[in-house]
């Protein structure tokens, strides 16, 4: 038995938070005489001249990103502000709308902030929650083109990295194949790739301190396991030299399970053979050259080598 015209429409309007095409009606076989019916019974309602609402859904975020697309006719995604805020990136604009198409292509009425690029590779794109959407990696790329603030630029790099999303080498890899004269001058972004591979801003800043003193770059987010059991997910791990470092945050761990925790897992470390140290926010950011000093003094002493950052 065939799905009558306004199921199909309900069932579209329900997947697409209320939204639908006018292609996408007539695909439904709802005629222009009950779509006509409909906007004047006030069942529907026009948010773009080919792009229609169902009467009582929440005028959500959600919902002016379906509108915003289906107006751009499957020629769009969402990107810059908007992407970073369906990633779920850090500090992300969380009601911004903005989309992006090739260069070129037909003019399409659509009230949001619309961009264009002649550059679009195949892993530049991805879907969430069913839109069409930049990848994380060319997000951060176009936020850092738009020139948004240093600190919201580090955050979106940081998360995305932390949620898997994306990674400093892929960044930088994605970032030079876009580069050209005149094109891409995301200074920025090359500065901020520099310290990047942590997961927080305290994580980043840790990183700055071991490239401004001349200390090896340790691996970040190292994982630790004893007899095929995972132990630790430890912030920084000097591999060469056996010193864990970890960076506490202004909170930090208040609770007795949570002291409990850190204590069992600052044992097993120690257990595995590794000096694990550690620094907080203020340290980190209020007492820079002491912190500097003190790693330079136990890498020494764990085996280092000054001006090598490699192993003895």
């Amino acid at each position: 038995m065939d799905t009558p015209p306004i199921t199909s429409m309900a069932r579209l309007a329900a997947a697409q938070h209320g939204a639908v095409s006018v292609k996408q009606l007539r695909g439904a076989g709802l005629t222009a005489r009950a779509q006509k019916t409909a906007v004047a019974a006030g069942w529907l309602l026009h948010v773009a001249p080919n792009v229609v609402v169902a009467a009582g859904s929440p005028d959500t975020w959600y919902r002016r990103l379906w509108s915003g697309l289906l107006a751009l006719d499957g020629k769009g995604w969402v990107s810059h502000e908007a992407a970073a805020a369906l990633h779920g990136l850090d500090r992300a604009l969380t009601d911004a709308v903005e989309f992006t198409v090739r260069r070129g292509s037909r003019k399409l009425t659509c009230s949001a902030t619309v961009h264009t690029t002649k550059q679009l590779g195949p892993l530049d794109l991805v879907t969430i929650n069913g839109l069409r959407s930049s990848s994380a990696t060319r997000t951060i790329i176009d936020l850092a083109r738009a020139r948004i603030p240093e600190h919201r630029l580090e955050a979106a790099i940081d998360s995305a990295v932390r949620l898997g999303l994306s990674a400093p080498i892929v960044l930088e890899r994605r970032l030079t194949e876009l580069r050209g004269p005149g094109q891409w001058g995301a200074r920025a972004l090359d500065g901020l790739l520099v310290d990047s591979g942590g997961e927080s801003m305290l994580e980043r800043r840790f990183l700055a301190l071991m490239r401004e003193a001349g200390l090896p770059r340790p691996t970040t987010q190292a994982i630790q396991r004893r007899d095929r059991r995972h132990v630790a997910r430890v912030d920084f791990l000097f591999d060469p030299f056996a010193v864990i470092v970890e960076v506490t945050g202004r909170r930090g761990h208040s609770l007795p399970t949570e002291r409990g925790r850190d204590a069992q897992r600052r044992n097993e470390l120690t257990d595995l053979g590794f000096r694990v140290f550690e620094y907080t926010w203020a340290h980190v950011t209020e007492r820079r050259a002491w912190v500097m000093s003190t790693m330079r003094q136990r890498l020494i002493a764990a085996g280092w080598v000054p001006g090598s950052l490699t192993s003895p």
